[in-house]
Formats: structure tokens, C-alpha cells, sequence
């Protein structure tokens, strides 16, 4: 199958994506969130961009790939544009001066900027932005360095049982925040001092390390945050590169096990105004699940793992270069999408769902997840695709990709990484059906299915729901929504209203113990299966 380069333009981002693919997909593996809100269907016209050096516009969900290409997005385009605009506009959620004139009447001089963090469990993103007029001046990431002490909430809770090795993993994370803020400034010309104010979001866990308080307690029943309200910190408490003068503000948290990176994505999708039922899904370390219907909201998490995200798998990684990011059937056989111009070296979270997706209709897997003999599996999908069976450690496998120097394998999934993808798309699973019976309604009765987080972008829907990761809803209803959390943490940055509003949507969400409702094993046991599961 062909591949052909798109770039987009102005953020000059370029992916390589095979022949056939839209545009919107195309945009998607860039990291780029465009406005579809009627589904894809190419019926609403949000999702126009143009292709140079004509200047056609077309609709992203509807025009394939077919060669080469370069194309300019328009902000009308965007999701998040509207998000954020200049006092005096007609959008609710507007630029307030607030900020700028205490900094101001304060004596401040020059450039008054605002640092809008998000604190994964695995990655950590920071934007600069002028506090002015909403402008995001540069954006960074990174790797949550943390991870030393584990890659999931619960090792670090463990790790940070005494005050020594809280006040350590404090500091590692003010570390890392503090080196994007270095790499922002060195990337836009600014001086650190000149960064008056910071908004935080994370689950509660990081929120707790950033803020040194106890995580003892997130780890014990009953799992109760030691505090779910907002702080407001002095910048030289933390220690944090910035104006010593300025202030840290951290969202509210709804409960133990759901963040303030939830109430976030909340009010980033307007979860308090919208209307019909609608889910929202950050798929993540851990999964994060908010719920509204009739008025009301819910809210869950579910402990998905790493394995999304890279981990645990035999040859995971993060989305990073030289990653398969997409797997398509081709002819009875695989083509792979590969991130940036170098050769398959590893796989990440949606080329995983991908490939278990395109595994199961070859039937090279059952629904079990249990690898199908050579035979078997000759009989049923064809030679090309069973000659890439194979047995790495005793265990069945399936080669993605050959080393073309060595014709050796280069990229394999094995058994043991099919049975994590399991657990984690489980735990997902569970958490959505059980949040469903919670409220009395049925998947089929979701009016939209939104994806959040920096991964929910890239995912397939069509192979998330085909492997029962997402219920088996039209494929229309689902809606990138992208990292709203750190879009959502520039909103909280620059806005009073904003802060208002996420105070009050965390007082209203409705908090469900997932892991303690009384049919959590026999739903994720039936979650663990490679099919979508109807909710009963």
C-alpha cells in the first residue's frame, strides 16, 4: 500500500499516512483537533481546509489521500479556537484582564504571561501563553520523570508513604516543570520573570505531589484525597522558574481517583450546557470517565495501565518516532503507518488497538485474545498474513515489521501483549458499562462519545470499537476532543468565569466508585473479551 507525506499548515506538522486515508485522519495523527460535529458525515462543513497553492477548501472528513500533499488549516476549523478569544467577543468563555491589571497595579512592567500546565501520569505538557489577549505563545512536553518510581499512580502513591520521598517526588516534578519553562523561554525570546501566573490540572495524585500534600490515604480505603478544593500557592512556595511574585493556582480534584485533569475536560466540552447524554472517555494510564445525562453528572476512573501508553508491551513505546501509529488490513495482509521517516522500531497505543483490531478480523485472533495456530490461521485469512506467525519465548506471536537489514523481525506483538491490551481495555470497558447502569441508560442511548486526552487523538474509532475498547456506538457519534484538559487549563489560566464554573461542575459531579460496585468482576471479565459488550 502507497504512502504519501501531508504537511499542515501554519504548525508545519507532517505525518506519512497511507493512500486511502482522510484528511481528518491525516490531521488527527499530526495531533491536530479539527471541528466535526456532525460525526465525519461531511454535512456540517467545520472541518474545511484548504490545499495550496489553489486555495480549494474541502472537508477534512471526506477528502482522501492520494498523493502528497500540503495543507492549511484555518482557526474556523479548530476545536479549541472558539475556546479562547479576546475580551469584548461573544463567546462565554473570554479573555478576562483581570489578572493583567492586579499584576499591573502591582508595578509590573512588560509582557505579563501565563504558564498553563497539565501534569500526566506519564507526560507532562506546559503552554505559555499571553495573559493579554489568550495568544499561546509556545507549547512543550515531556516525560513525566516520575516514572522512576513507577508507572502508575499506585507505585508512586506507594513510593511517597514518607515525607522524604513526597518532598523528592515534589521536587523531580517542579524540576521537570521548570525545564519546559526554560525551553518555552529559550523558544520564545521571554524572560522567566515575566510569567506572573500558572494553572495546574492533573489527576489527583500528581496534584497532591505537586502540592506536598499526603497520598498515604489515596491508597487505602476509602481512596479520599486529603483535599478536593483549588489552591492558590505563592511561586516561590514551589519554587517554580517564574515571577517569585506570581501565583499558582491548581483545580479542584472531584475525589481520590478523579483529578482536577477531569474536571477540566468537563468544562472544556461544556459537559454543564450540553445538550443530550453525552460520555466523555480520557484514555490514558488512567482512564478518566465523565457522564451527563438529564442534568445530571458522573463521574468514574478506571486503573487502565500503562499498556496504552506503550508499557508493558514487548516492543510499546510512546508515539514517537520510528513508532507504528496505525495498522490497516491491505489485500489479506498489514500496512503500517510509521511516525516520522524512519524504519518500524516499536508500536504505540494506537497502532496497539489497531493492530488487535485488524488481528481479530484476519482471525489470526479469536475473541478470546488467544492466538490461532499456522494452520488454523492459514485456513482463515491467507498466506501473506499467516506467514508473519511465528514464536518468540514460547509464546505465539505476529511479526508488524522486518529489520530490512537483517530480514529479521523488527516489530512483534506476542500473546503476553495481547492479554495487557486485554486488562486495560477491560478495566476501560468496566468502568464505561458500569457508569452506564449506574445511570440507567443503555451505550446505544449516547448522543456523543467524546475521546480526550493527547492519545484519544489518535485512535481509530472504528478499531477501538471493533475490539469492545469504546461501546459499540455509530461511528458517527464519536468526536475528538484532543488534550482538553491542558486546553482547558489555558481557559481556567485566563478566565475568572472559567474558575467559576470549574468549581461548580466539581461540586456537581456525582463520584462512582467503579472497583467497589457490586458487578465489577463478572463486567470486566466480560470486558476482557475482543468484542464489543453490550451494556445490560
Amino acid at each position: 500500500m502507497k504512502h504519501f507525506r501531508v504537511v499542515f499548515q501554519p504548525d508545519d506538522r507532517e505525518v506519512s499516512i497511507h493512500q486511502g486515508a482522510t484528511l481528518l485522519e491525516a490531521a488527527g495523527q499530526a495531533g491536530i483537533v479539527l471541528s466535526t460535529p456532525c460525526g465525519g458525515k461531511g454535512t456540517c462543513g467545520k472541518c474545511l481546509v484548504q490545499l495550496p497553492p489553489s486555495g480549494q477548501e474541502v472537508c477534512a472528513c471526506q477528502h482522501t489521500v492520494q498523493q502528497d500533499l500540503v495543507v492549511t488549516v484555518p482557526a474556523a476549523s479548530r476545536f479549541y479556537e472558539h475556546k479562547i478569544l479576546t475580551d469584548g467577543s461573544a463567546s462565554a468563555i473570554s479573555v478576562q484582564p483581570t489578572v493583567v491589571e492586579k499584576y499591573r497595579a502591582a508595578g509590573a512592567a512588560g509582557a505579563i504571561l501565563g504558564l498553563a500546565v497539565d501534569i500526566g501520569t506519564t507526560t507532562v505538557v506546559a503552554k505559555l501563553l499571553d495573559m493579554a489577549d489568550g495568544r499561546c505563545l509556545a507549547t512543550e512536553a515531556t516525560l513525566n520523570p516520575q516514572t522512576r518510581y513507577g508507572d502508575d499512580v499506585i507505585s508512586r502513591i506507594h513510593y511517597g508513604q514518607s515525607d522524604v520521598a513526597l518532598s523528592e517526588m515534589q521536587r523531580v516534578i517542579v524540576d521537570a516543570i521548570n525545564d519546559l519553562v526554560d525551553r518555552l523561554c529559550q523558544a520564545t525570546g521571554v524572560e522567566a520573570e515575566s510569567i506572573h501566573e500558572a494553572c495546574v490540572v492533573g489527576n489527583t495524585t500528581m496534584n497532591h505531589i505537586l502540592l506536598g500534600f499526603p497520598v498515604t490515604q489515596l491508597g487505602q480505603a476509602p481512596y479520599r484525597a486529603h483535599s478536593v478544593a483549588a489552591h492558590d500557592v505563592p511561586a516561590s512556595e514551589l519554587g517554580l522558574n517564574m515571577n517569585p511574585g506570581g501565583n499558582i493556582h491548581a483545580v479542584e480534584n472531584i475525589a481520590g481517583f478523579v483529578g482536577s485533569d477531569t474536571t477540566a475536560v468537563a468544562l472544556a466540552v461544556d459537559m454543564d450546557r450540553v445538550a443530550g447524554t453525552t460520555l466523555a472517555v480520557d484514555i490514558g494510564t488512567n482512564g478518566e470517565l465523565v457522564l451527563g445525562v438529564g442534568g445530571r453528572l458522573y463521574a468514574a476512573s478506571c486503573a487502565a495501565g500503562p499498556a496504552l501508553e506503550g508499557a508493558r508491551i514487548r516492543h510499546g513505546s510512546r508515539a514517537a518516532e520510528g513508532a507504528i501509529e496505525a495498522v490497516v488490513s491491505d489485500d489479506g495482509d498489514i500496512a503500517l503507518d510509521v511516525i516520522g521517516r524512519a524504519p518500524p522500531r516499536s508500536i504505540c497505543g494506537s497502532g496497539l488497538i489497531d493492530a488487535v483490531a485488524v488481528l481479530l478480523e484476519l482471525g489470526i485472533v479469536d475473541p478470546t485474545g488467544r492466538f490461532l495456530g499456522p494452520e488454523e490461521a492459514r485456513e482463515r485469512c491467507g498466506e501473506a498474513a499467516a506467514a508473519r506467525l511465528l514464536e518468540v519465548d514460547g509464546q505465539g506471536a505476529f511479526c508488524l515489521a522486518v529489520d530490512e537489514r537483517t530480514g529479521q523481525p523488527a516489530v512483534v506483538l506476542t500473546q503476553k501483549d495481547i492479554r495487557e491490551f486485554q486488562l486495560a481495555k477491560g478495566a476501560i470497558g468496566a468502568g464505561i458499562q458500569l457508569l452506564l447502569r449506574k445511570s440507567g441508560i443503555q451505550a446505544d442511548q449516547l448522543d456523543s462519545l467524546l475521546l480526550a486526552g493527547a492519545f484519544g487523538n489518535y485512535i481509530r474509532p472504528r478499531s477501538a470499537v471493533r475490539v469492545g475498547l469504546l461501546p459499540d456506538v455509530p461511528l458517527d457519534r464519536i468526536h475528538f476532543v484532543g488534550n482538553a484538559a491542558a486546553c482547558c487549563a489555558e481557559m481556567i489560566l485566563l478566565s475568572q468565569k472559567c474558575r467559576d464554573r470549574s468549581a461548580a461542575l466539581a461540586d456537581r459531579m456525582d463520584y462512582v466508585e467503579i472497583a467497589h460496585e457490586g458487578q465489577f468482576s463478572e463486567v470486566f471479565a466480560e470486558q476482557m473479551l475482543l468484542a464489543p459488550q453490550p451494556g445490560k
